[in-house]
């Protein structure tokens, strides 16, 4: 069977993932007495604009690895903790810029089949939910709900053809919650430490 072009470049990603965080590891090891939580904040406070444009870069890109948004936005919460509303800003735009990715391209990139094989019975209720009167809300509920992939709500919206507006408003809407309340619970944790 031949590869899809958007699995491939899926496969790409998760490869480029992994060796960042065994290199990041293996330095680790290596370095150990140089990476200090000192030396970490004076190399982000020297490269902060490249450290910005990386991590809008990767708001992005995210949707195409399907891994979830909330590590994300609190990782820029504690990077940029001055600096809260482009956190805000930027996981927001980066949200809908791969949610409309998905609902636009799931078949391209090879998701249609991971989410119909993965989640049969999920994506089938999901279905079923949209098609119905109440489809914006339950995308809201679903967006706002962490426990929940909103990738698989953004495919099946996608398959089922939902007014496009009226989609990204609900993942808006839902995500806005979400988002803020984890740049609060990021900003939290650094007045912690």
């Amino acid at each position: 069977m031949e590869s899809k072009p958007g699995s491939i470049f899926r496969k790409i990603i998760m490869v480029v993932w992994i060796l960042v965080i065994i290199v990041s590891v293996a330095l680790y090891i290596i370095y150990h007495k140089s990476i200090t939580p000192e030396t970490i904040s004076a190399f982000l406070k020297k490269a902060q604009d490249y450290v910005i444009v990386s991590y809008f870069i990767i708001s992005m890109v995210r949707g195409f690895t399907l891994l979830p948004n909330t590590p994300l936005v609190l990782a820029g919460t504690l990077l940029f903790p001055e600096k809260l509303l482009m956190v805000f800003l930027i996981s927001m735009f980066g949200i809908l810029f791969s949610s409309a990715m998905i609902y636009y391209f799931s078949e391209y990139m090879g998701f249609d089949n991971f989410f119909e094989t993965k989640y049969p019975g999920k994506i089938k209720s999901i279905r079923n939910k949209l098609n119905g009167k109440a489809g914006v809300f339950f995308v809201v509920v679903w967006s706002f709900f962490p426990l929940v992939p909103t990738d698989a709500v953004c495919y099946v919206a996608g398959s089922v053809r939902m007014n496009i507006i009226k989609f990204l408003i609900a993942v808006f809407a839902g995500e806005l919650v979400l988002v803020s309340f984890y740049i609060w619970v990021g900003k939290k944790i650094t007045t912690l430490f």
